[in-house]
């Protein structure tokens, strides 16, 4: 049976395209846009307004000049001009010096629809920081206390995003290959194959293992394909553990095979089973923590991230991949478990599913 599904499949030049060359092209797009400038160290352009330079204002501006992550323009420019340019965004915002000695107000323009992004947070924050070692400075206090920062990591100091983006986007690859790679079965149902094999000695749970077992060589493909882009292309560090992959991906890339075959055993047309795994991988796509923590995310949403199966999976890669976890490591099994226990479940309903019809087809 297995070899009869190899030869099948290779049959099929889709195949070929949706199981290998499809999430190279997904994952080179979502690469691309995501990990363009998340790596690089962050810094934000501004504009300066001193109108009436005084003692404050130039003292403060001496400071502001100071602070490494802000790329001032090459000149003062006035209020009226600073407000242009943060109109038409050629600045992230505008610094408003005090006008006189006794001002001790610092205004900071920036446009509305960036009031609420990563870089005006930013901002706002240095400026606040900035404006309480200004008040201490003033005072003739010495800060006492200062907050240190410092990140580890059990895998290497040289961790990126582009690492957390990759492993996250082969377990999504490998995840969409298993839930729509069974869509050949509703074809075959459609063509009345299916009806001819259970007319057969044949069982049928062996022919959706086989079908499942034999999707294992597309997975073993684009692992290796997705690693190997992403490290010489992009730049990804990869500290992988074997063991750890090896129990990840084979259970992993069974669990969705078997959600696909869950798919196919309800699924009357091909239209119907394509409906079900679209809006499954476009759930888990942005649930799952592919493209950024599950930590992030709003409060009530984190319970059902928890509940779906590509959430272990990423995890689980990432582990293994990413971070170098042991093979023995209780939260890498716990997060197998989990995803394990999906696959088994949807398998059995799947089975039964084609069972029943095959009993109804007899009658």
């Amino acid at each position: 049976m297995f070899l009869a599904q190899l030869k099948l499949t290779f049959r099929e030049k889709q195949a070929w395209f949706w199981g290998i060359f499809f999430p190279v092209i997904l994952m080179v797009i979502f690469m691309s846009i995501f990990s363009s400038s998340s790596d690089s160290d962050f810094s934000a352009k501004v504009a300066i307004v001193n109108e009436n330079p005084n003692a404050t204002s130039n003292m403060l501006l001496e400071q502001i000049n100071a602070i490494p992550v802000l790329e001032e323009t090459n000149e003062l420019v006035s209020r009226e001009t600073a407000e242009e340019m943060v109109q038409d965004q050629e600045v992230n915002a505008a610094i408003i010096l005090p006008t006189s000695e006794d001002d001790t107000s610092i205004l900071l323009i920036v446009n509305k629809e960036d009031e609420q992004g990563v870089t005006t947070q930013a901002l706002s924050g240095i400026l606040n920081q900035f404006v309480q070692q200004a008040n201490l400075f003033a005072v003739g206090a010495t800060p006492t206390y200062e907050l240190q920062f410092e990140s580890i990591t059990s895998g290497d100091t040289e961790l990126s995003y582009t690492d957390f983006l990759l492993t996250g986007m082969i377990a999504l690859a490998i995840a969409q290959g298993g839930m729509f790679g069974m869509v050949d079965l509703v074809e075959m149902r459609r063509k009345g194959l299916i009806k001819r094999l259970r007319m057969t000695p044949a069982n049928m749970n062996l022919f959706g293992l086989s079908d499942m077992v034999m999707r294992l060589l597309f997975s073993i493909i684009q692992i290796m394909l997705l690693s190997l882009i992403g490290v010489l292309i992009f730049g990804a560090n990869l500290y992988i553990n074997f063991p750890s992959l090896l129990v990840v991906f084979l259970l992993g890339a069974l669990s969705f095979n078997a959600l696909g075959y869950f798919f196919s055993s309800f699924s009357k047309t091909t239209e119907a089973y394509m409906g079900v795994a679209n809006i499954t991988s476009f759930l888990m796509m942005f649930l799952s923590g592919v493209f950024f923590p599950i930590e992030t995310m709003p409060s009530w949403l984190q319970p059902i991230s928890n509940l779906l199966p590509l959430t272990y999976f990423v995890e689980g890669l990432r582990e293994s991949m990413v971070y170098s976890t042991s093979v023995f490591s209780s939260a890498l099994w716990s997060g197998v478990g989990i995803m394990v226990l999906w696959g088994v479940v949807t398998f059995v309903i799947g089975s039964w599913l084609y069972k029943r019809k095959s009993i109804v087809a007899t009658r």
